[in-house]
């Protein structure tokens, strides 16, 4: 399943649709503006939420929150101690957790689990400017969940570099 992101849906406020590689609308992202914290709910096509994104308030680091029907459902920041500034670990809700890794800022990355390649972010495949795909390697992989993951981590990619 390979899904097509607008890298201007990072804006707030604006609302951006997430295409599959058939050019079908499958997920909507609703930027919330006018908010202390950056703030994304993650829709599907007839506006049922899947993903509630938010910014943690009051956190030592940089911190993504991921809810799913106002429970949460994972938390993301970058990993401490790594030699590798583009290291984030996404602590899912159940206790395991995700291993996102590689050129965030270039969208050049993967999304695993112990060691099982779940996702992986590029542009390569695209000739659209601005554009990246996501494309979920296993069937039985949330991709509401890894489009959420990618948002985040490129989102605070992002703001570490403009701090």
């Amino acid at each position: 399943m390979r899904f097509l992101v607008y890298d201007r849906l990072l804006g707030f406020g604006d609302d951006y649709w997430i295409e599959d590689d058939h050019g079908s609308k499958v997920f909507l992202v609703d930027g919330k503006a006018l908010r202390l914290r950056d703030t994304w709910e993650l829709k599907d096509t007839q506006g049922g939420v899947l993903v509630d994104i938010h910014q943690k308030m009051l956190a030592l680091r940089d911190t993504m929150v991921l809810q799913r029907g106002g429970e949460p459902l994972a938390t993301i920041r970058r990993k401490r101690l790594s030699l590798l500034r583009n290291h984030y670990r996404v602590s899912l809700a159940d206790g395991s957790e995700l291993d996102v890794s590689g050129k965030i800022l270039d969208r050049e990355f993967a999304v695993e689990y112990d060691g099982e390649l779940l996702a992986v972010v590029s542009r390569r495949w695209l000739t659209v400017r601005d554009t990246y795909g996501v494309d979920v390697v296993r069937e039985d992989a949330d991709p509401a969940l890894l489009i959420a993951v990618a948002v985040c981590v490129i989102h605070l990619a992002e703001k570490e570099r403009e701090d």
